[in-house]
């Protein structure tokens, strides 16, 4: 994920309110209803606390970069339930790297951050002190890492589930949403909110630190710099205002928040991340923790409603894993990795929940804010920086119980990828000088092609139109 890139939702659009589209109809995901393309377990952990259930399914496939066919997945995921020994209290997250190292860093930030995080025994008394510890004490392993982090780094969006009461932590522009029953509709409730210069707050919190805010298009002297206005990321999502070092061309970091990106902090990226709480109620069916390769051409409401036509989370992982890669390919040629998990709700009674349906509170170090509402900062540079040096925890010895953890290194199948498509003409767009370098990093050149569904049952349509005989492993 080199840069933010649009959540263009307008591109496709959700049905209208009080219509229902059956999204088991997009392909072969539904053609058998039965994990045709996952082909692992189900997994299922319970919650004693307040005796209900959780059943997820995980999904990563590595993106297709044109210039770059061979490029590792930067996505990695952790899963570990039964958190501190504790059968009711239970870990998801989505790291999204980043930079020439932005695997090492998911990989080393997955491992490190939920082992910071298991062995503070202050956590469960205050989660959101122990989030911001384990962040920030995880940012500064990093760095002290033999891994070059000084241009490189993750996002990260993560969920611990405590009893009944699910805490989110962001680092960055990936998302976590809950999926709400409202009526006979199903609603998307976002649990995070990107952290990208889009958002005026974090504009003017980096713009304190020294960071030089421009698009690529006003560096280049195409438009005006002294214009500080950009919109939206749904309309200037293909140039978004980026972070520079004054008087020089880089870092040209899209995000303001990130674990890594040791050059970038000097303008203000920081690692402190934004923490929100829910309490669960029955009304709240599942939840969806996904890197921003799933939500660059679908929306949030999209998403849930297309989690919510599988009664299987396998399947739904599989539909919006290959609609996402789908979209991609029709809209810019190539694709962003793609990470999904899915948490279905089971059995939770309306007995043991005090709060109403859909009730969010937001804390967290730096701010306390409503969902996707843009606002002033409420803390200066200043605190900021502070705090990120002063917060810590200290971290016992002891060991907690042996947790089970899902590993991004399970069983892969293969599913088409246009890894072997012939380069993509530059000049049918505007592609000069750093515009250039920074889309050749990010394997953002656009594409005439209007490729059809990698799916299974496509494979013969594919080899047949493209000659396409290279596959991309699709890992579960």
């Amino acid at each position: 994920m080199g840069c933010v890139h649009a959540k263009c939702c307008s591109r496709y659009s959700s049905p209208s309110v009080g219509g229902s589209r059956d999204y088991r109809e997009l392909g072969p995901y539904c053609a058998q209803r039965k994990h045709i393309l996952t082909q692992s377990s189900l997994q299922v952990v319970p919650v004693p606390s307040h005796n209900f259930t959780l059943e997820y399914s995980v999904l990563t496939q590595r993106g297709y970069y044109p210039d770059s066919p061979e490029k590792e997945n930067q996505d990695s995921f952790c899963i570990r339930t039964q958190f501190q020994g504790n059968p009711s209290v239970h870990f998801f997250g989505v790291y999204d790297g980043h930079g020439e190292f932005g695997a090492h860093c998911s990989n080393y930030v997955k491992d490190t951050l939920v082992e910071n995080m298991s062995t503070d025994f202050a956590l469960l008394e205050d989660p959101v002190k122990a989030y911001t510890s384990a962040f920030l004490t995880t940012n500064d392993d990093l760095h002290k890492d033999e891994i070059d982090d000084s241009m490189s780094g993750t996002t990260a969006i993560t969920v611990l589930v405590i009893g009944d009461t699910l805490y989110v932590a962001n680092v960055g522009d990936s998302r976590a949403v809950l999926a709400v029953k409202d009526g006979d509709r199903v609603v998307a409730e976002d649990l995070s909110t990107d952290q990208t210069p889009f958002r005026r707050d974090e504009y003017e919190r980096v713009k304190l630190c020294g960071a030089r805010v421009l698009s690529v298009d006003q560096l280049e002297g195409h438009k005006d710099p002294d214009i500080q206005n950009w919109g939206d990321e749904e309309s200037q999502g293909d140039d978004p205002p980026r972070l520079w070092v004054q008087h020089e061309m880089f870092p040209g970091a899209a995000f303001t928040r990130s674990v890594g990106d040791k050059l970038a902090e000097t303008i203000g990226v920081i690692a402190i991340p934004e923490v929100s709480t829910v309490r669960l109620t029955p009304n709240h069916l599942f939840f969806v923790v996904a890197s921003d390769g799933v939500f660059e051409f679908l929306s949030s409401q999209t998403v849930v409603e297309m989690a919510a036509s599988y009664s299987d989370p396998r399947d739904a992982c599989a539909a919006i894993a290959g609609e996402s890669y789908k979209l991609w390919l029709e809209h810019e040629g190539r694709t962003d990795d793609i990470t999904i998990i899915i948490v279905q709700i089971k059995g939770l009674s309306s007995g043991k929940s005090g709060r109403g349906s859909g009730e969010i509170n937001v804390s967290t170090v730096t701010r306390t804010k409503s969902k996707r509402v843009k606002g002033a900062s409420e803390m200066s540079a200043t605190i900021g920086l502070d705090v990120y040096r002063s917060v810590r925890n200290g971290f016992s010895d002891v060991q907690s119980c042996p947790p089970h953890v899902v590993s991004t290194k399970s069983p892969a199948i293969v599913v088409p990828s246009p890894a072997c498509q012939t380069p993509v003409d530059l000049a049918a767009g505007r592609v000069t000088g750093l515009r250039c370098i920074i889309l050749a990093a990010e394997g953002r050149f656009s594409s005439v092609l209007n490729l059809l569904l990698i799916q299974v049952s496509c494979y013969l349509t594919i080899q047949k139109h493209f000659k396409w005989p290279c596959t991309s492993t699709l890992q579960i």
